[in-house]
């Protein structure tokens, strides 16, 4: 097994910093305010060949109440998770009782600690240092996790205690295909949080009755009936004028990156509100980036059968954009329709990861001009030649032709309908793209030769 770290620290002391430095990657929301950090972050590793997985944690002041008490429930799993514990502190502000009540705190888990003093840069560490020895831990480093000054030291000291056997094990296991990356998004307080434990089975995330509770996008492995998928857990997106700090434009942006690395987009819908434009403008970006959609509507218990019927006409009406998007009515709290999400995104995925061979494609081409030809553009008819697969994830159909530019949008939607039954492809977008055929000759004259600039010159003079 991969040897786990889990950051710890009172807030902004730059855990995420040190996070983004020892992933290399930049998956944790880094900001000069307190608490943007609430749920466990994981991201993987490797130093000097070893391998291992790392924890973001949120911050721990003591004395939490409501969404912070919440939050330091995390890290306390966090703690309880890992091997080792990389204990920060801030060596310009200096020690503070909150860092005495996490070291009492981490005496008592037990656990691997290593005292390591950020922000060191600048400043005459000697000095500095000499409080933080009073905390009792045997190590004691410093670092500057922003410009990577320290960091050397510290890992080799800590990697040390890990066992050399396995190493290659590891590797492999990091380089293992994450599985169907799913993104579950929607507006603030739909439910994403409570859907994504409800299909893990635990609280790995902060779930609280106040919008806004989700600020950056978790990603969390999963394995279910032998199969892969990495969840991924994003901050509400709301209408663009009612975001006002800028942590949340930040958040939202995570969001739609999220959207754009996933592979499957959960869009959940809360019933009572019915869908709302936030909910088309957010389903609109999932479809421009051409990923498999499917339309969860939460909160669907208790509802009047008179509200169920609104609704669904509801969605059948608005979504005719998006008619090919799967739909479930589920309850995520209570866990109602929650398991046949995940035939479903089986099958998204199939079908947006779906390849057709050349023939095949031009064969269905074919019986769809058959059954409905193109139009006819100033008495002549639209002629497509050939086309094949110009890639995956959505699907793309390129087709090659005569005057494909004069094509309506009517027999794109024909086509994409026709590929979409044949194919048995489901929840997911198909684009189509259109080639004319140049002709070579275009714009060239025809050059004659010398006896036909004779003849001409001769039929010339007999007509004077």
């Amino acid at each position: 097994m991969l040897p786990i770290i889990s950051i710890v620290g009172r807030p902004n002391v730059g855990k995420s910093t040190l996070f983004n430095r020892l992933t290399k990657t930049r998956d944790a929301l880094v900001m000069n305010i307190a608490g943007v950090t609430r749920d466990r972050q994981y991201g993987e590793g490797e130093f000097e060949g070893h391998s291992y997985i790392l924890i973001d944690t949120g911050g721990i002041m003591g004395g939490e109440l409501g969404l912070d008490k919440i939050a330091v429930a995390q890290t306390l799993q966090a703690i309880s998770e890992s091997n080792f514990v990389l204990f920060l502190v801030d060596a310009r502000a200096g020690l503070n009782a909150a860092d005495h009540a996490i070291a009492d705190r981490l005496r008592k888990l037990n656990k691997d600690v290593y005292l390591v003093a950020n922000k060191s840069d600048g400043i005459d560490t000697r000095t500095a240092l000499t409080d933080f020895y009073s905390l009792g831990f045997k190590s004691l480093f410093s670092i500057s996790a922003s410009q990577g000054r320290g960091i050397q030291a510290l890992m080799s000291t800590l990697l040390e205690n890990l066992p050399a056997e396995g190493d290659d094990q590891d590797k492999q296991l990091l380089q293992k295909h994450p599985g169907i990356k799913v993104a579950v998004v929607g507006k603030p307080n739909v439910g994403k949080s409570t859907l994504v434990n409800r299909i893990l089975g635990e609280e790995r995330v902060v779930v609280f009755d106040q919008p806004g509770t989700t600020r950056d996008s978790i990603y969390i492995p999963l394995e279910r009936n032998g199969k892969h998928y990495t969840l991924i857990d994003t901050a509400g997106v709301r209408r663009r004028s009612r975001v006002s700090e800028t942590l949340e434009k930040f958040s939202i942006v995570k969001t739609l990156q999220a959207i754009e690395s996933a592979d499957v987009v959960i869009l959940i819908i809360d019933a009572r509100e019915g869908i709302t434009e936030q909910d088309l403008t957010l389903l609109g970006f999932i479809l421009e980036t051409g990923k498999a959609t499917i339309i969860a509507v939460n909160k669907w218990d208790n509802m009047h059968q008179e509200e169920k019927t609104q609704i669904k006409q509801a969605l059948t009406r608005r979504l005719t954009f998006a008619d090919f998007a799967k739909k479930h009515f589920i309850s995520a709290l209570h866990g109602t329709g929650v398991g046949e999400l995940f035939s479903s995104i089986q099958e998204a995925y199939r079908s947006a990861t779906t390849h057709v061979s050349t023939p095949q494609i031009n064969k269905l081409l074919k019986q769809a001009m058959e059954e409905h030809a193109p139009p006819l553009i100033k008495g002549r008819r639209i002629k497509m030649r050939y086309a094949h697969m110009g890639g995956q994830n959505p699907p793309i159909v390129v087709i090659h032709g005569n005057q494909l530019d004069s094509l309506p949008d009517s027999y794109k939607r024909y086509l994409i309908s026709y590929f979409r039954k044949e194919l048995n492809l489901v929840a997911t977008p198909i684009r189509i793209t259109l080639k004319t055929t140049e002709n070579p000759f275009k714009g060239q004259g025809n050059k004659l030769t010398a006896m036909q600039v004779k003849k001409r010159q001769r039929l010339r003079d007999r007509g004077k």
